[in-house]
């Protein structure tokens, strides 16, 4: 460079360094930055990639959260075609208190041709589903860009499976591919709202006879934040938005924390009764993270007195969540899915409507022993969300409610979004979802079962502490069909004493 040029350069250099310099000493926001002027911006920008970093130099393969490297791997992997394997045995201490394991068998079976499926659809619903083992889990556009409902409602038709709207609405989006959906309604009712927000059912009626609506799902409450709504704020309630929803544009829409159609556990089978009737007898079931045991034996009354039951419960686990929450709620509400499935598959078995409602497992859910494992647990059928973000291109970059997303998933930003090829990452979700299900099938057969159930509780271990280890049948038990009507067991007798189908007691 000439001299004169450089001379330039520097003198420019240098009073930009000095401009920097008097703003970060008289500014009064940041400390850091009036006592190191310049270099303290280095402390903000190590706290910007502080995720990347932690993800791809300092954690090992097995312990990152929520989702460590090796289980990331796999989904990539699966979903790239490429035929994931390890080499040098496994990295997990097998001893450590916690870890898991599927029971195989000396004789394994042959795993089937084709995938199992099973029926949704209780004896009251008119136009039953076959679900698929794997499906997407709920995730609304707005919490999603438009290329990302699109590629995984393509990659969903292309695959045979279902693709939950979550709460925020059918769009065309999600109907341009022709993907089955299963249409999740919210305390906001979404698509089938008045303009004052209560649930119109002229509204819902016309949305739900849309062929690509295979299933309506009630939510109750999410993983990530159960008990309390949402609000998306006025400045993302942009005209597209505003029309899938119903709401009006630019300003405030609100999710309540409890649904305004119902209050008490008869009230809410009722309202799913009349879903499915306004529906044309398409199954309707209800989404909810657990809070108590008395609540769920609340429903189990509700069914019995009220004469019929929601085709499907979904399960959503307290530690799962593509939506972003309180970090207080995330960490300490709501019951893990283990729990609240395993409650719910007995609770259900106990009051003698098991055979009449299929039960589903959202929560974690990645890769094909997560899918037996939630099937041994009392799971017919399982949902993914992160993992199906993952599939079309999210990096756990955890900056979902910046709208800031770095790959176009979960960003309303065009720019983003425009950066996620539809075409590419639709078969990617395909190819994920059939590769995981076939493993699932395959662990199966390992074990000397292909019909799912046929699984039972023994068939999966649990260390409980040095040199111990325990069945899900020892550790939790299962009621015997009936059970809570002839002879509740000594454990549960008080809770069902106080269940009713009038009111939801406290815990």
């Amino acid at each position: 460079m000439p001299a004169h040029l450089w001379k330039i350069a520097t003198g420019a250099g240098a009073a930009a360094l000095a401009a920097v310099t008097a703003y970060d000493l008289t500014q009064r926001r940041h400390s850091i930055l009036r006592s190191y002027p310049v270099l303290g911006h280095m402390r903000y920008l190590l706290e910007e990639v502080r995720p990347e970093l932690q993800q791809y130099f300092i954690e090992r393969n097995w312990d990152g959260r929520p989702f460590d490297r090796d289980t990331r791997t796999v989904i990539y992997e699966r979903a790239k075609g490429i035929h994931g394997e390890q080499a040098f045995g496994t990295e997990r201490d097998v001893e450590e208190p916690g870890y898991e394991w599927l029971v195989q068998t000396i004789a394994p079976v042959p795993a089937p041709a084709a995938p199992p499926r099973v029926v949704v659809g209780g004896p009251d619903c008119r136009r039953p589903y076959s679900m698929s083992l794997l499906n997407v889990s709920a995730m609304s556009f707005g919490a999603l860009s438009a290329n990302a409902i699109r590629a995984l409602n393509r990659g969903a038709a292309a695959g045979g499976f279902a693709h939950d709207t979550g709460e925020g609405g059918l769009s065309e989006h999600h109907r341009e591919n022709g993907g089955d959906l299963i249409w999740e309604l919210g305390t906001g009712y979404f698509g089938a709202r008045t303009e004052t927000g209560e649930f119109d059912p002229e509204r819902f009626a016309r949305r739900a006879a849309d062929p690509q609506v295979k299933c309506v799902s009630l939510k109750l409450s999410q993983g990530a934040k159960p008990g309390i709504g949402g609000v998306l704020p006025a400045p993302k309630v942009t005209a597209e938005i505003a029309r899938v929803r119903g709401v009006p544009v630019g300003e405030k829409c609100v999710s309540p924390p409890a649904h305004s159609a119902f209050s008490a556990p008869a009230g809410l089978i009722r309202f799913v009764a009349r879903l499915r009737e306004l529906s044309g007898g398409k199954p309707v079931g209800i989404k909810l993270c657990v809070g108590s045991r008395v609540e769920v034996l609340s429903l189990c009354k509700a069914m019995r007195a009220v004469g019929t039951a929601p085709d499907f419960i979904i399960v959503d686990g307290s530690e799962g969540g593509t939506g972003a929450a309180p970090l207080e709620f995330e960490d300490t509400v709501g019951m893990p899915l283990t729990e609240g499935l395993m409650l719910v598959d007995s609770a259900l078995r106990g009051a003698g409507l098991r055979e009449a409602v299929k039960v589903g497992a959202a929560g974690k859910v990645a890769v094909g022993s997560d899918i037996v494992k939630r099937l041994i647990q009392g799971a017919d059928f399982t949902l993914s969300a992160r993992a199906m973000m993952m599939a079309v291109g999210c990096i756990q970059a955890q900056k979902c409610h910046t709208d800031r997303c770095p790959v176009g998933v979960a960003t309303q930003d065009p720019r983003r979004a425009r950066s996620l090829d539809v075409a590419d990452k639709s078969e990617r979700v395909q190819r994920y979802q059939r590769s995981t299900v076939a493993e699932a099938v395959r662990l199966m057969a390992s074990m000397g079962v292909s019909d799912p159930a046929r699984l039972t509780p023994e068939m999966l271990r649990r260390n409980t502490g040095p040199h111990r280890s325990s069945s899900y049948g020892e550790l939790y038990g299962r009621l015997a069909p009936g059970q809570l009507l002839t002879d509740p067991p000594a454990d549960w007798a008080h809770d069902w004493a106080r269940a009713s189908a009038e009111g939801f007691p406290q815990p």
